[in-house]
């Protein structure tokens, strides 16, 4: 796929309006299996980047999985994914994050409301929030397997001030930061009124579905009820300007290398 200019121009304007953006390109049936096929694999190692729900042997996350799998490493480099984060972030990039988020069928537990800015801003010292995630759907997501809900428009409002559960300032326990226990969340008091102001759309659609959200905008997701997996890929693009100086946290949660990612030939793996 070869995106035209005129569509980044309006891929920019819908995203800075509404903080999230369907993208007109879904990854091939051939393709998701190759990805579901390396994350069940990457699943069942005993490594720091494999992430277990709470008092339980189910996998709730894979961090970084880029670094060390040929897959995961080409995906961050399709060209139509960079094409329009470089087109909404307005420079060259670089993974500042890769993620994949497990919600197992009857087991995947629930992420309350919060921001993924705050985190990178108090935590890793990121300056902006010029980053932009790109979410692949690796499972069908529907409305009762745990689908990733946002609160459109809820960016315009800048970082919104919480406080860490703690009490404290940053952590920098990162463990505090991928468990159902975030460290810093919004509060249902306060995320209950955007709601219902701004309203909410849930990210739903088929496996190989690839949306794009801003750092700030407030999201969810509920437990998983159904009987169905619900896996999604993240990729965390930062431009390269934005880099945080001195990150603390693991290099699979926070990349140290900022050089520009470099585009593969085609948008397959």
């Amino acid at each position: 796929m070869s995106v035209s200019t005129p569509e980044l121009r309006d891929a920019k304007v819908r995203y800075g309006r509404d903080g999230w953006l369907p993208l007109p390109f879904a990854l091939s049936d051939v393709d998701v299996k190759q990805l579901r096929d390396r994350i069940e694999e990457i699943s069942t190692q005993r490594r720091p980047e494999v992430v277990y729900e709470e008092d339980s042997p189910v996998v709730r996350a894979l961090h970084g999985c880029h670094d060390f799998d040929d897959v995961c490493h080409r995906l961050v480099r399709l060209p139509v994914f960079l094409d329009y984060a470089e087109t909404i972030l307005g420079g060259p990039v670089y993974v500042y994050q890769f993620k994949v988020n497990m919600k197992q069928a009857r087991e995947g537990a629930a992420w309350p409301w919060h921001q993924d800015f705050v985190f990178w801003h108090r935590e890793d010292g990121m300056p902006d929030p010029h980053a932009v995630n790109i979410a692949v759907f690796l499972d069908d997501v529907y409305d009762t397997n745990g689908p990733l809900e946002v609160i459109p428009g809820s960016h315009h409002l800048g970082l919104i001030d919480v406080t860490a559960e703690s009490g404290e300032g940053p952590s920098h326990d990162w463990h505090a930061h991928v468990s159902a226990k975030l460290e810093y969340t919004v509060p249902d008091e306060v995320a209950e009124p955007l709601a219902a102001t701004y309203g909410t759309q849930r990210f739903t659609g088929s496996a190989g579905s690839v949306v794009a959200f801003h750092p700030n905008l407030v999201h969810s997701s509920s437990n998983n009820l159904s009987d169905y997996r619900r896996s999604m890929l993240l990729i965390t693009y930062n431009k390269v300007s934005n880099a945080p100086a001195h990150p603390t946290r693991p290099e699979f949660l926070v990349s140290r290398d900022t050089t520009p990612v470099v585009r593969v030939d085609d948008n397959h793996l």
